[in-house]
């Protein structure tokens, strides 16, 4: 271990720090500490990282901004990886948006208003990165991120730079090939389509005002925490069966959206993930629906 840090730390790629505490990088603020917390400077720092990673043979997670994942009270072992300020922009070329893996996906979505271009409409309340996005074909309102994607480029695991299209992401419900195949998106390229800049922002204009009245945006929540079944939505099920207000811990089941669980404030993993077994297990027994976490749960356990 300790090679692999000193070649960091001489190599200059980035701040790393030691046994940092997780719970200050999720929006869920619940985490326990990293071996390492690596925040790298840009782009080719993140690849010359992740080459050095490789060879020492030294695992890695990536946790972009935090939203959507929940990390265990343990932490994490080896080195995490968190986007920032080196990935955190975006460039317009004609019909084309490139943004960095930092990029925040709200923001993508205003600024292409901004620009006259639509099709990012959906994603005007979607917390977390571009790159997070991309992982997790995130979508609301009826379109989700394989609708606009073009090309990504991508670091895997080896170190090997890559740049996917929309077949090779193999997108499908809040799924991309990057479950399968371990790899970090660097930028990524959407497709848009020339509109009206006030038709856009008052698109924009609402979905945000339906998002702040029906969820609650303002707690340490993480998004939606399962996800829909086919047919039918898990906020539904998990209302109807009364599970609003339903705490373990520190974790309730929010009284607005039945389908997101809030750190009240001293929540841990295990009340998360206890609440979130009694969730499933209620509407697997009520209503024969198997639910599937929306969040990925990462860390030792």
């Amino acid at each position: 271990m300790e090679n692999y840090i000193t070649e960091l730390e001489q190599a200059g790629l980035g701040q790393l720090l030691y046994n940092e505490p997780l719970a200050k990088h999720t929006t869920w603020k619940i985490g326990g500490p990293a071996d390492v917390l690596f925040i790298p400077h840009g782009k080719d720092q993140l690849v010359s990282a992740i080459r050095l990673l490789h060879k020492h043979g030294v695992p890695w997670t990536n946790l972009g901004r935090g939203s959507n994942m929940l990390v265990s009270d343990k932490g994490i072992r080896g080195v995490v990886i968190k986007t920032k300020d080196g990935l955190d922009y975006v460039r317009f070329e004609g019909t084309l948006a490139h943004a960095g893996a930092a990029y925040s996906f709200i923001k993508l979505s205003v600024m292409s208003g901004k620009e006259g271009l639509s099709g990012l409409e959906f994603a005007g309340g979607i917390p977390g990165s571009v790159g997070g996005a991309v992982y997790m074909n995130a979508g609301a309102h009826g379109s989700d991120v394989s609708r606009i994607f073009r090309s990504a480029e991508i670091v895997l695991e080896t170190g090997e730079l890559v740049r996917f299209d929309r077949e090779a992401m193999q997108f499908s419900y809040r799924h991309s090939i990057l479950h399968e195949v371990k790899g970090v998106v660097l930028e990524a390229t959407f497709e848009l389509a020339e509109g009206d800049r006030n038709e856009i922002a008052a698109v924009l204009a609402t979905n945000k005002e339906r998002r702040l009245r029906t969820q609650p945006l303002q707690l340490a929540c993480a998004g939606s925490v399962f996800r829909n079944p086919t047919g039918d939505f898990a906020a539904r099920l998990i209302q109807e069966a009364g599970l609003k207000g339903v705490r373990f811990g520190g974790a309730v089941v929010s009284e607005l959206h039945a389908n997101f669980i809030v750190n009240t404030g001293q929540a841990t993993a295990e009340d998360v993930l206890t609440l979130m077994s009694h969730i499933q297990g209620t509407i697997a027994d009520r209503y024969g629906v198997q639910l599937v976490p929306e969040v990925l749960v990462v860390g030792e356990r």
